[in-house]
């Protein structure tokens, strides 16, 4: 299912798709915060690091199949599948926008 999302969301996915670390990167804003599992990444170079270690090597896709846009808030839900425990996982990805630009994920459950 395809589901609009601001630009910024979408490279993010698409990008996400491809397992490409620098073009997941590239819509976040310097100094964007990213939430995961409840720990917290801040700037681009924690979020590298959170991508290269916890979703390049299992392979962790997000697909997202639904979208509320509430304000500079996108809440996107949907299926990640990869080489984890329990795969696929439904998520709740929770993006903050400012311009063209990601200033903060909180990914859960």
């Amino acid at each position: 299912m395809s589901i609009e999302t601001p630009d910024p969301i979408a490279e993010y996915v698409a990008a996400n798709a491809r397992l490409d670390v620098d073009a997941m990167l590239a819509p976040f804003a310097p100094g964007a915060v990213v939430i995961d599992n409840g720990k917290r990444y801040e700037g681009t170079a924690q979020i590298r690091t959170l991508f290269e270690q916890e979703v390049i090597p299992v392979e962790a896709i997000f697909t997202p199949d639904t979208a509320q846009h509430e304000g500079d808030r996108v809440i996107v839900e949907g299926p990640a599948h990869g080489r984890f425990k329990g795969s696929p996982i439904r998520f709740t990805y929770d993006f903050t926008l400012a311009g063209d630009a990601i200033t903060a994920l909180e990914i859960r459950l």
